[in-house]
């Protein structure tokens, strides 16, 4: 079972700041394309960004691009989730997600969430 501590979250204006971050613990940590999921309430999980295990190619969903910025350190076996100009809307439980079988591009595209191993996700609240 793959551990994914999650660690960042918190409640901010719109307009401010947050960093997620998700770090794994004793795997091979760039084998694993990465992900970072949310789920707000009364609605379905979806994908947010995803990232190679090379760190060479990133994915994100419309409506974050320009203000997300998806990361690994693979030396520290950490993603992380930099958000900037949050919006209310961005309000959500955020979950990493690793998966060994699945693409970093298959993610954004494609919900095969039983095939992934999934942090216990964090609170972000974005109020107006």
């Amino acid at each position: 079972q793959v551990q994914l501590p999650e660690s960042g979250g918190g409640s901010v204006q719109a307009g401010g700041s947050l960093r997620l971050s998700c770090a794994m613990s004793g795997r091979t940590f760039s084998s694993y394309a990465m992900g970072w999921f949310r789920q707000a309430p009364g609605a379905e999980r979806e994908f947010v960004a995803s990232i190679t295990g090379s760190g060479g190619s990133t994915y994100y969903v419309d409506s974050v691009k320009g203000r997300f910025t998806i990361s690994r350190d693979n030396a520290k076996n950490t993603v992380y989730l930099q958000m900037n100009n949050l919006k209310p809307e961005d309000t959500a439980v955020y979950y990493c997600a690793a998966s060994l079988s699945t693409t970093a591009q298959r993610m954004s595209v494609v919900k095969e969430y039983r095939a992934y191993s999934w942090g216990q996700g964090t609170q972000v609240t974005v109020s107006s």
